[in-house]
């Protein structure tokens, strides 16, 4: 009986016992077993919290911040930047690279896995949790899990799905891979369901940031209707969140008023889904972007050609660029490591201060996202004022104004890709942006050229061809199986096309 404990529970204990926020210090006590554990409502409830608290772990925000920017064109190496993250930004990425390995997406899958199966006993257990309070248990599990897929779809195309819990050596299995359908058909049953169940507020600002309301699941399933080109949907689940009220963007005249409401403290009225760090459980940004030898730089293409600079006015200049995404002087990546925003005087955290936030999604990105579904639809008048709407919040150069027709689909979506790429720069989005774009109507757009163009930027000038010859493969698109992974899988699991 002993043996019979839940793989992840355990684990849980650890994660919570250094957690941050108060409201994840809930938690459970150590050696618990299936059959004395799910008994009370504060039971069912300390496992959706270690769900939250497995988000902090390392490396899983490294890896999504690696896998959503170092193949694109944004980030720079710098001193410490290692081997396989160098490879991936030269475009020569093996299946025994280090980022290959998914294991700690998978992780997080399992806790809610194992909320999902065993907390409905609850119910029978304890009289005080009712069906609806459960119900936004498991919708809170459901949407963490179909966000991880969702980011697993992204990186690796056909992945295993595994939907029931590991709870003992017993039930360790191998699974082949489901097609990509298949995990966007799972990603897309489990918010439905968090639709219909979550909570739209749990009564304080911390708990509606950093855990699952109905509003953050609209926002996954908005950007999982994109990526499937299924705009409709798409529009549907923005207009919720946008129709709700319960959020806008932060417009102010000061741009260090812009940094510390966004970034520097996190968890503003224009945020709808962060991981939450602070003192005790530190984000994992300073030897990342914060050390004197840190890994990653922003590229000089970043100032130079994203943002530019207004020399005929020392005044104008983008509140998301200088001194709020970079500080161009020391090439730094700094909406993560300053501690104030503006043109001048900045000031670096010191390393007991990295506590903030992943941002996941904001309310820039749900406009966004309903412009480019509307674009698609054939609605580009509706679609350029939402542009105009982020843009002049961000007080954005005329220089890298646009002006495509109203009718011009591809030229509007270019639109939409730039400000996105100034928008939510360093955010782990920009690669899957240019990716989505590239993909749609079967690569059937002039976007493909673009994404090609974005590949070749940190390879080897005597490499850019063979980077760009490679890419031309959309099967290098995704990332390959991890090796050990194949070894493993018992010839289950089949290494992705373009690595076989």
């Amino acid at each position: 009986m002993k043996k019979k404990i839940i793989y992840g529970i355990l684990l849980i204990v650890g994660i919570c016992s250094s957690s941050c926020n108060k409201w994840l210090e809930l938690k459970p006590q150590d050696g618990i077993t299936s059959e004395d554990f799910w008994k009370t409502k504060e039971q069912a409830e300390a496992a959706v919290i270690g769900i939250y608290s497995s988000l902090l772990e390392d490396p899983l925000v490294n890896n999504l911040f690696v896998w959503g920017e170092l193949r694109a064109d944004m980030v720079a190496p710098f001193t410490r930047t290692s081997i396989d993250e160098q490879f991936m930004m030269g475009g020569n990425i093996l299946p025994t690279n280090g980022y290959t390995n998914w294991s700690s997406l998978y992780r997080t899958i399992n806790y809610c896995n194992t909320v999902i199966k065993f907390a409905p006993q609850v119910l029978e257990n304890d009289p005080t949790l009712n069906q609806a309070t459960l119900d936004a248990y498991l919708a809170e599990a459901h949407a963490i899990r179909g966000l991880m897929y969702f980011y697993l779809l992204r990186v690796f195309g056909e992945v295993p799905l595994k939907t029931l819990p590991t709870s003992s050596d017993k039930d360790i299995e191998r699974i082949a891979k489901s097609t990509k359908q298949e995990v966007h058909d799972l990603i897309i049953s489990d918010l439905d369901f968090a639709d219909k169940h979550a909570f739209v507020t749990y009564g304080s600002v911390d708990k509606d940031k950093g855990r699952v309301t109905r509003y953050t699941v609209n926002a996954i399933q908005a950007d999982a209707y994109l990526w499937m080109e299924d705009y409709q949907n798409c529009l549907v689940a923005t207009d919720k969140i946008i129709s709700s009220g319960n959020f806008g963007l932060i417009t102010t005249e000061q741009q260090s008023q812009l940094f510390n409401t966004l970034f520097y403290r996190g968890n503003s009225n224009e945020s709808i889904f962060e991981v939450q760090f602070d003192r005790q459980k530190l984000n994992p940004f300073y030897d990342m972007f914060g050390a004197t030898n840190r890994r990653f730089n922003a590229n000089a293409i970043v100032m130079d050609e994203m943002y530019t600079i207004d020399v005929t006015n020392v005044n104008s200049y983008d509140f998301r660029a200088e001194g709020t995404s970079v500080r161009s002087s020391l090439n730094m990546i700094w909406k993560y490591v300053g501690t104030n925003g503006g043109q001048s005087d900045l000031e670096a955290r010191p390393t007991d201060d990295y506590v903030g936030h992943w941002f996941v999604y904001r309310y820039a990105d749900i406009l966004l996202m309903k412009a480019e579904a509307l674009t698609w639809l054939d609605r580009g008048a509706e679609a350029l004022p939402l542009i105009k709407t982020v843009r002049d919040r961000a007080h954005a150069l005329v220089a890298t104004e646009q002006y495509p027709d109203v009718d011009d689909k591809e030229g509007i979506s270019e639109y939409i890709l730039a400000e996105r790429a100034r928008e939510f720069s360093f955010e782990g989005k920009r690669w899957f942006d240019v990716l989505r774009h590239a993909k749609r109507n079967n690569y059937s757009t002039s976007a493909f050229n673009y994404l090609l163009d974005v590949v070749t930027v940190n390879a080897a000038g005597n490499n850019q061809q063979s980077v760009r010859n490679k890419y031309r493969d959309v099967n290098s698109h995704y990332m390959p199986i991890n090796s050990d992974e194949i070894t493993r899988g018992g010839g289950l699991l089949t290494q992705n096309p373009f690595y076989q």
